[in-house]
């Protein structure tokens, strides 16, 4: 019998009370453990402390969750933030260095919003603080006073790129998609190839060209109600299959 798979999950730090806490989102953790099929593990934001390389030696994947903070600007020589942004300076000092060193040693890596903001910046590229003020683009932000079923619907199209990961996992040219985020990709960073954009052409999805297996990251949040949207449970299956590949190899 094959082992189940052991998936590392990023996690948020944040102050609760008095005490400072290292949290990921239940949704994140059960997709990981009903569609991926693995053993979720929490990865505290613990920069300096966590030693990477034997993280690696330990995780047959690695999921980068979203988050309500965003990467601080000076990772990718952007302007000062607004003043009502959140940061968390330890998860960037964690995941950062730790999504190059996954790609290196051939860890399936997933990463969703903040996390597919997270793999863009790793390797060099940019993001719009405020995707709303930037351009041609479309309001991609969720109303807060929505119940959570409104916020996390079905919201546009995404448009996949022919020839590449998306499509080889048999998904539809074209599937509908949420939109809960207010940053995105401004400059793709080099060897990130897209996967699919959005009707107004901000990329929503990219793959890690030189990995050596699965490294995928979208802006979209497909681990919500993963069960009841094939396209979504298809993200999560593929990337549960590369990290029982990974756990039989090893």
């Amino acid at each position: 019998m094959s082992r189940q798979p052991l998936i590392g999950v990023s996690a948020c730090s944040k102050q609760i009370g008095l005490h400072p806490f290292h949290i990921a989102g239940d949704k994140y953790l059960r997709a990981v453990a009903v569609a991926a099929g693995g053993l979720p593990l929490v990865i505290p934001a613990m920069p300096g402390l966590i030693d990477i390389p034997g993280l690696l030696e330990h995780v047959d994947g690695l999921l980068l969750t979203g988050s309500p903070s965003n990467v601080e600007p000076h990772h990718y020589q952007g302007p000062g933030s607004a003043p009502d942004t959140h940061h968390d300076p330890a998860r960037d000092g964690l995941t950062l260095p730790l999504i190059r060193a996954a790609v290196d040693a051939g860890v399936p890596l997933l990463g969703i919003c903040r996390g597919f903001q997270e793999i863009n910046v790793a390797f060099g590229g940019s993001l719009h603080q405020r995707v709303h003020e930037a351009g041609p683009f479309m309001d991609h932000r969720e109303d807060h006073e929505a119940p959570l079923e409104v916020q996390y619907g079905l919201r546009h199209p995404l448009h996949v790129q022919p020839g590449g990961l998306l499509e080889r996992l048999g998904l539809a040219p074209q599937f509908e998609v949420n939109s809960v985020h207010g940053q995105g990709v401004e400059r793709l960073a080099p060897g990130l190839r897209v996967e699919g954009v959005a009707p107004d052409g901000l990329v929503e999805a990219f793959s890690v060209a030189r990995a050596r297996t699965f490294a995928l990251g979208v802006q979209f949040h497909p681990e919500w109600r993963v069960t009841e949207h094939p396209a979504y449970l298809a993200i999560f299956r593929a990337f549960g299959d590369a990290c029982r590949e990974r756990a039989a190899q090893r």
